[in-house]
């Protein structure tokens, strides 16, 4: 497997410990949402789970590849590969430097890194990207492998967001993406996608830029926020594809064509070609917020769909962000139609047929590993919150050594960067746990395992070290009130040990129950019934997931 390409993150036994560190020893994750059995041919949605949003996927010759959204996470924009559009393999992070990009200097985890868009010309890859609040906002990097290594950025001068490039057949290249109508505003969320050519020898934007669409598919309705645009060729027409109503219950994708690419473009008389907006809230085992979508052709002439949809446990309330779903497309008078309005989106679907390519470890369904860190490099998975400025963490053959900070989670934006190590949840029912060496954790300092929201929701337990001894801890932030490194909530003393100690979260939807052990699997409960719905989107805000993973702090 690929690791970070960036020298922080790696050097072996032989190499010294930082001064101070924790060594976290291993970390076990293991999940199951249940849903329907599948059968011999059938796949699972979401066919890639947790904190994978805005995808957007390509098929080069056999192979498809998968690209989506990382905000404030570092390294970005994970690149995905697989031979049957089902079983996903992580192949790199296309923004894996720390130099390579300048996330800016507004620090919310919210920001950063948008909906990228992959394409592919002549031996080349592009992903076009918004960086939101970073240094010029919207950006193209380019690879001849997807693996890596990427391109620096190339900054393409206009403003807006969601930036996807179409290659037309008669050589040209085409910029699409989201921004301001032409003149004033005429509602909250009023938006258009906009039109430029793009010079491919050169890599700039030139000649008029254009409104292809106003507003959206029905502009007498006021539809808010048309976003995410894609443009392909099917024959002899050219189809634009879309999303409007926001990123929330109100999501659906509209299509639009015209016999020339710069339009004039008509829309579908049967929009959306794919929404749950529809459908009664109430109804058991729900997916929402459906849309983003990019299609697909195969070498059979069928035709798919990724896009983004996201799993409550209750009402609008999931903790897992929007995540990566496929499903058919079927032709209809010349116009594609992802699902039939009123249908619901279908967990268990019969494969594609193409030959079916199992991986180690699957990105959906039930599964567990566990993480060990003994390898040189950092895992793909393994994400920071924006690029380190300086080391502080070190694989070693023993395990993972991260030396405490003096910024909490909390204070992320403050100046410093926290000691978090982030790995996306992927199940609503989940059971995570870390494994440290108390004897390795300084007076004045704590470390343990955080599960995150964003900088405001949050999550620690952790094995502490001050004046009164060593503890374990439970620490919470729910809200911008909230103490900055979080509000201790409880706390357990223990004995002076060397034996390692081992955390854990269990989680069931919106509740939380936290455990610690002691050189066994005898586990003790800390706190039960915690409120694990201050976690959701819908609660704390923003666009993001759930991530986990070790933490160290410096009090």
């Amino acid at each position: 497997m690929k690791r970070w390409s960036w020298v922080l993150a790696a050097c072996m036994a032989a190499a010294p410990a930082f001064a101070g560190d924790v060594r976290f020893s291993e970390i076990h994750y293991a999940g199951d949402d249940g849903g329907p059995a599948l059968g011999a041919n059938q796949y699972r949605n979401p066919v890639v789970a947790g904190f994978y949003p805005d995808p957007s996927a390509i098929r080069v010759g056999d192979d498809f590849y998968l690209v989506n959204s990382t905000f404030g996470y570092f390294p970005g924009l994970p690149v995905f590969h697989s031979r049957d559009l089902v079983s996903w393999r992580q192949i790199g992070n296309a923004i894996d430097r720390a130099d390579q990009i300048n996330y800016g200097e507004k620090d919310e985890l919210t920001r950063g890194l948008f909906a990228p868009a992959i394409s592919y010309n002549q031996g080349t890859f592009y992903i076009a990207n918004t960086c939101f609040y970073c240094d010029g906002g919207n950006y193209i990097i380019t690879a001849k492998n997807p693996a890596g290594p990427w391109s620096d950025p190339v900054w393409l001068g206009f403003t807006g967001i969601d930036p996807s490039l179409f290659f037309d057949d008669n050589g040209t290249a085409w910029m699409l993406n989201n921004d301001v109508p032409q003149g004033e505003m005429r509602y909250d969320g009023h938006r258009a996608i906009w039109m430029q050519q793009f010079d491919i020898a050169n890599k700039k934007m030139i000649g008029p830029r254009t409104v292809l669409v106003d507003g959206g598919a029905d502009p007498a309705s006021k539809p808010e926020h048309i976003e995410g645009p894609h443009v392909f060729k099917h024959d002899g027409w050219y189809y634009l594809t879309a999303a409007e109503g926001g990123t929330g219950e109100q999501h659906a994708q509209m299509v639009w064509r015209s016999k020339q690419v710069t339009g004039p473009y008509e829309p579908w008389p049967g929009n959306p070609s794919l929404t749950q907006r529809d459908l009664d809230p109430n109804r058991p085992d729900p997916i929402t917020s459906a849309g983003h979508a990019q299609f697909v052709k195969l070498k059979d002439g069928s035709w798919w769909a990724v896009f983004l949809a996201t799993r409550p446990y209750r009402g609008n309330e999931y903790n897992l962000g929007r995540e990566t779903f496929l499903l058919p497309v079927s032709w209809h008078d010349g116009w594609p139609m992802v699902l039939p309005r009123g249908a619901r989106i279908p967990v268990a679907v019969q494969r594609p047929d193409l030959p079916t390519t199992p991986r180690p470890v699957p990105t959906t369904g039930a599964f567990e590993w566990s993480e060990k860190f003994t390898t040189e490099k950092m895992p793909l998975q393994w994400m920071t919150i924006h690029p380190p400025k300086q080391a502080w963490f070190k694989t070693f053959a023993d395990g993972l050594r991260i030396t405490p900070s003096s910024t909490p989670i909390g204070g992320h934006g403050s100046g410093g960067q926290p000691a978090y190590l982030a790995h996306r949840l992927q199940h609503h029912r989940a059971t995570i746990t870390a494994t440290l060496d108390p004897s390795s954790i300084d007076s004045g300092a704590l470390a343990g395992l955080v599960l995150l929201q964003n900088e405001r929701n949050h999550y620690v337990v952790a094995v502490e070290n001050d004046e009164r001894g060593l503890a374990v801890v439970v620490l919470q932030r729910t809200g911008e009130r909230s103490p900055i490194a979080g509000q201790e909530f409880k706390r357990i003393a223990l004995p002076a040990t060397t034996k390692p100690v081992s955390l854990r979260f269990e989680l069931d939807g919106p509740r939380l129950n936290v455990y610690y052990a002691v050189d066994s699997d005898q586990w003790q409960a800390i706190a039960t019934n915690l409120d694990a719905s201050l976690l959701s989107a819908a609660i704390a805000g923003g666009f993001i997931g759930n991530t986990f993973g070790p933490y160290a702090l410096r009090r």
